[in-house]
Parts: C-alpha cells; structure tokens; sequence
C-alpha cells in the first residue's frame, strides 16, 4: 500500500469474554509503542486509528484501537475474515498492518 508505514508482526487470536465474542489480536508491545510514539496524532475517539490489514491472501481496511489495560493496540477480527482464513482462537498468524 503506497503512503503508508508497513508492519509485518505475528500474533495469537483470542477471544474477549464479554458478550458478543469479539475476536482480536493484540500488537506485540514494541510495535505499539513505536505506533503510539509517531502515529498517535492519527487517532480518533476511544484511540482508534484506520489501518488496514492481510492474512494469507486476504486484505481488508480496518482500524486498530489502543487498550490502556494491556498498553497495546488490538485489531479485531471479524467473522468473515475468520472464516475465509479459517481461523480461530488460539492460532498463531502472520499479518501485515498498514497505517
């Protein structure tokens, strides 16, 4: 994607406990510290940034938001991008964010 900073990262799903199971990734902790660092002037609300995202051949736009409790940035996972990649909770991944 021209224009835009690329990162190349793995990462474990897991899945939150609320209600609605939303599945997510959590940003190693390096790369949202450098993120955070010169990026955050990207923010919107609630510390969501737009970003976009590939698993295997699939790519999406997205958005990655920044959680205070885990001092990372998390990037959900929608159903439809688990099921075409055949993913779930617990797998590792390669992805690659966009920003």
């Amino acid at each position: 994607m021209q224009g835009k900073i690329r990162y190349d990262f793995s990462a474990k799903i897991w899945k939150h406990s609320s209600a609605g199971s939303w599945f997510f990734v959590s940003l190693p902790q390096d790369l949202s510290s450098e993120i955070r660092k010169n990026l955050k002037w990207q923010e919107e609300g609630w510390g969501r940034m737009k970003a976009s995202a590939r698993i295997s051949e699939i790519e999406w736009n997205t958005a990655i938001w920044f959680d205070k409790k885990r001092d990372t940035y998390l990037l959900p996972l929608k159903a439809e991008i688990r099921q075409k990649a055949k993913l779930k909770a617990g797998d590792d991944i390669q992805l690659i964010l966009w920003i």
